[in-house]
């Protein structure tokens, strides 16, 4: 087997397909959470550290009015290249969710797969929510989804998943490296095992993300006054089962509610 040493956000094939193939669970609960948590209908969408589109691209076909951004060129013009395959447009741009603006308001938004904690720093944090608060109008949402890290009982460390796609088969598979609690710093081992029916090939690379405990983030959004929490949920995606928030919880997506 071929092996690649890269950015695995510079694979948005593979990407898309890995995190995509489960996009029906984000999706139906997010619509969900627009019904019970936006005050007034909802009609445009925004998505920081958007990647591909998988889920920008399912609430397209639903007419919804779109924007997002990413860092990664790659995943953009994928994302991009895919909506106008279909004939949808949006509003879709590399930028940084530290430092964007937006022409127009949107009704609420999402970030559900640990995006969020790709920043590094408690500045790049409170500049990512205050920019966020501009671009969402009084009464919408921001569902943010990130796994906390307990602080009773050990952590889930180790991943592996597997999707397929037509003859395109990836496996995925994420593990520790270090953690610095003090200084608030993970660092991940990921790697994708493609298959189609000509190639094997395995791409390794490393994620560095910023740890939460419920108190560091419930402190972060103090910062933050335009935002409070709407609604907690967990990665089981049930909006009728909402979740308190104990020393044991990974796995939250908090509903982020932005204030007058």
């Amino acid at each position: 087997m071929e092996t690649i040493a890269g950015n695995i956000y510079d694979f948005p094939v593979y990407y898309d397909l890995v995190f995509g193939a489960d996009w029906a669970a984000e999706f139906h609960f997010l619509t969900d959470c627009f019904e019970k948590h936006v005050s007034g209908r909802t009609r445009r969408l925004f998505e920081p550290a958007c990647g591909t589109g998988r889920l920008l691209y399912r609430f397209a076909k639903e007419g919804y009015a779109l924007g997002g951004i990413d860092l990664n060129s790659k995943a953009i013009e994928y994302c991009n290249d895919r909506l106008a395959k279909h004939g949808y447009k949006g509003e879709i741009w590399v930028g940084d969710m530290c430092d964007f603006t937006v022409a127009k308001p949107y009704d609420a938004s999402f970030n559900t797969i640990n995006s969020f904690r790709h920043l590094l720093t408690e500045k790049q944090a409170v500049e990512h929510l205050q920019c966020m608060a501009n671009a969402i109008r009084p009464g919408g949402i921001y569902a943010l989804g990130l796994h906390l890290t307990p602080t009773e009982g050990p952590p889930t460390d180790t991943e592996s998943w597997n999707a397929r796609r037509g003859n395109l088969s990836v496996n995925t598979h994420m593990w520790p490296l270090s953690r610095d609690l003090k200084k608030r710093i993970e660092r991940f081992g990921m790697r994708y095992d493609v298959y189609s029916p000509t190639s094997q090939t395995r791409i390794e690379g490393e994620l560095v993300l910023r740890s939460y405990t419920a108190k560091q983030f419930d402190q972060l959004l103090k910062k933050v006054p335009q935002w409070s929490i709407d609604g907690i949920y967990d990665f089981r995606y049930d909006i009728n089962e909402p979740i308190e928030i104990d020393a044991t919880v990974e796995d939250v997506v908090f509903i982020l509610k932005r204030q007058k």
